[in-house]
């Protein structure tokens, strides 16, 4: 045992102890992961300095190509609109729709046209302004004076009820105004310029300032832009430099602005002159499509074709730093751009008035270092937080378009543009780490090889300290291990069979210690309480001894006459245990014994008498058996007593108390056999049991009447 024990002491001290093998593992670990790691920072500075710069350039080239569609759209707008005055057709419809709307002007209006007319604007027009601005929109600021306009809008406007195709596809409202026969040869040629060009409305003004015609018959059709409802907008500002034009080849395209007529939608315009040679004979003007520039700048939405991944975007601003195009979060997340913007200092109503209309254009404020670069007239890229919060990749700069101050952003978020650079990163740690992982799985795997031995041994160690006493380990070598293993081996089968040995002897004395008390009483005694007492309200107690035994037994050997004995206390015992009676010590020839002490019980009386009824029968069974003349002369009572443990080294469980007392002096009340009981049993009893008077002992309250019980025919 000595040497198992010395050399489990050799172990703990080699394990805390660095072995050969730890050096060695230490030493690969070092060169090896020092190696990796340098050549992985070379490597990681250099790509990511060129992919940083790679990703610079590819957003430069997006904003470029983006800034020359926006452009190209803008030029192609504005050239479209020169041919088009150009155009024979065009100045002929200016003439006769001009003339057409000063013949209205005195013309009377058609019958119920004043009430469908205010209806129009108190019922349709109000409501939906009121809707889009989320101000109350007072109609009488809108309805027009002018007899024309009143005109022209009760039979084109009022009947198309806000429905734009049913607008632009009125060509005749019936009357044979001169006006009305002019719509009928030009509505065709003007709706289709609007419809195919993407406009959203075609205007023409003549030299006053009247909108003589429109393509979709809005609220701004015979509207004056000097002082009508539509006064200050920058169609005005348009028209004005139009008709102070130089020449009919110039044209003019303005900047968005928030235009009731379309219900508040910003709204830019292409103007041009309408006219031949020098002569202006009106203006015509194309609203823009709000979907044709985002078209452009979304790339139809195509955001990551165009290699803008997925959060990526460019977008117009103007020199009020908002935006002039939408913003690619709002069409593809509204819900989590409108959370996005608020953290970032947008306004939470112009946040959420962008969710309700669908768009940021004149909304979103866009004021960052990157605008304010551009709108100053630089180019560059440069790494910022962006208007809806993460740091962004940004390439800026301004948009050439005569008229307008606006500059494009191009950006992505940083995350996402320096992707390839986590990943290149990334790669070189798991490589880093597979090289360090190779090298010490091998390292590991001759390391377990070697110890797997004591690895076993200590395993089996731990089953012995948590109580497996039986545990073994297989002898393999005829090393030091294995002499090691056979120590532990034996020190195991001898730690088992002590630990047998005093499981047995435990459980003996657990068996004595249920003969000698109850259970409970044994549980407080393990428990080790010194001084174990109990005080008992109400049990019964019955003091059972056979009468005649000694004589019976004189016949006999003296081993007959304990078998004999041994047998009628067995039955007793047997007979106690059915009726839950619990035994508390044995007498010379009998027993004393309880009910409702351990357990408490409200029929302990009758339990008791019940079995005392037992015993009789008993040992009448007996003398039948073996042709003897014994008798039972029981006493019982019910009342307090207490119990506990007596003695502190020769300990005995013992009751004492008044109903004990008294259960002993009835048994003795006339010295003959019987079932004696004292006058409180008798009282609980009486209606079950006969009794006699059998005389009176002398109680601590004074003199007991003492009972006999009667045993009937269906008892014995």
């Amino acid at each position: 045992m000595p040497r198992f024990w010395n050399a489990l002491g050799d172990i703990a001290r080699r394990k805390h102890s660095i072995g050969i093998q730890s050096k060695l593992l230490i030493m690969l670990l070092s060169v090896s992961v020092i190696s990796v790691l340098i050549t992985g920072a070379i490597g990681y500075r250099s790509g990511t300095d060129s992919l940083r710069q790679a990703e610079f350039d590819r957003l430069t080239q997006l904003r470029e190509s983006r800034a020359r569609e926006i452009t190209a759209f803008f030029t192609n707008v504005a050239d479209s609109a020169t041919v088009i005055t150009h155009g024979a057709t065009t100045i002929n419809a200016a003439r006769e729709f001009t003339e057409g709307f000063e013949q209205l002007e005195n013309a009377p209006l058609p019958e119920g046209a004043e009430p469908r007319l205010d209806a129009y604007y108190q019922d349709v027009f109000a409501p939906r302004l009121s809707s889009s601005t989320g101000r109350t929109a007072d109609p009488a600021m809108f309805e027009p004076a002018g007899n024309a306009a009143r005109y022209l809008q009760s039979m084109y406007t009022v009947p198309a009820e806000g429905d734009t195709d049913a607008a632009i596809a009125m060509v005749d409202a019936g009357d044979p105004s001169p006006w009305t026969q002019a719509n009928k040869r030009y509505q065709s040629f003007f709706g289709d310029l609007t419809t195919r060009f993407g406009f959203e409305d075609s205007l023409i003004l003549d030299t006053s300032g009247n909108v003589v015609y429109s393509a979709y018959k809005g609220v701004d059709l015979g509207t004056n832009l000097d002082d009508g409802p539509y006064k200050g907008t920058v169609l005005t500002d348009g028209y004005q430099q139009m008709m102070q034009a130089t020449s009919v080849d110039d044209t003019l395209i303005t900047d968005f602005e928030r235009y009731p007529a379309s219900f508040d939608l910003p709204t830019a315009w292409v103007l041009a002159p309408i006219g031949a040679g020098n002569a202006i004979t009106g203006v015509l003007a194309l609203q823009i499509s709000i979907d044709e520039i985002n078209e452009v700048m979304t790339g139809d939405e195509g955001w990551n074709r165009d290699g803008l991944g997925d959060t990526g975007e460019t977008y117009l601003a103007g020199a009020d730093k908002v935006m002039r195009s939408v913003a690619r979060k709002l069409v593809t997340d509204p819900a989590g751009y409108e959370s996005d913007v608020i953290n970032s200092g947008t306004d939470p109503a112009i946040a959420k008035r962008q969710i309700a209309v669908g768009g940021s254009i004149l909304l979103q404020p866009v004021d960052t270092p990157a605008v304010n670069a551009a709108l100053v007239g630089e180019h560059g890229v440069r790494i910022e937080r962006d208007y809806s919060g993460p740091t962004s990749l940004v390439a800026y700069g301004p948009v050439d378009i005569p008229g307008l101050d606006w500059v494009l952003v191009a950006k992505i978020d940083e995350d996402e543009a320096f992707e390839p650079v986590n990943d290149f990163a990334r790669d070189i740690a798991l490589s880093t780490a597979a090289i360090v992982l190779v090298i010490c799985l091998l390292s590991l795997v001759l390391a377990r090889v070697f110890t797997r031995p004591l690895k076993v041994l200590s395993d089996a160690v731990r089953e012995v300290s948590s109580g497996n006493l039986g545990a073994t380990v297989p002898v393999r070598s005829k090393d030091e291990f294995g002499d090691l293993a056979a120590a532990f081996n034996d020190m195991s089968a001898s730690l088992q069979t002590k630990q047998q040995l005093l499981e047995q002897q435990q459980q003996e004395n657990e068996e004595l210690l249920r003969t000698l008390m109850p259970e409970p009483v044994a549980r407080r005694y393990r428990d080790g309480e010194e001084i174990i007492t109990t005080d008992h309200r109400n049990v019964s107690v019955i003091f059972a001894e056979v009468i005649g035994y000694e004589e019976f037994a004189g016949t006999l050997s003296s081993t007959e006459s304990l078998g004999l004995l041994n047998t009628l206390i067995d039955e007793f015992e047997a007979a106690a245990e059915l009726r839950g009676i619990e035994r508390v010590r044995g007498l010379r020839n009998g027993f004393l014994a309880t009910c409702g002490l351990v357990v408490p019980r409200v029929d302990h009386a009758g339990r008791t008498v019940a079995f005392a009824i037992e015993l009789s029968k008993i040992v009448q069974r007996f003398n039948a058996r073996h042709n003897a003349r014994l008798a039972l002369r029981a006493g019982i009572d019910s009342g307090p007593v207490s119990s506990g443990l007596i003695g502190q080294k020769t300990m005995m469980y013992d009751l004492w108390g008044e109903a004990l007392d008294l259960a002993h002096r009835v048994r003795s009340a006339t010295g003959d056999p019987g079932i004696f009981v004292s006058d409180r049993v008798r009282s609980n009893l009486s209606g079950m049991y006969s009794f006699i008077d059998a005389g009176t002992v002398q109680g601590v309250d004074g003199t007991e009447s003492v009972w006999v019980l009667t045993v009937r025919s269906d008892d014995e």
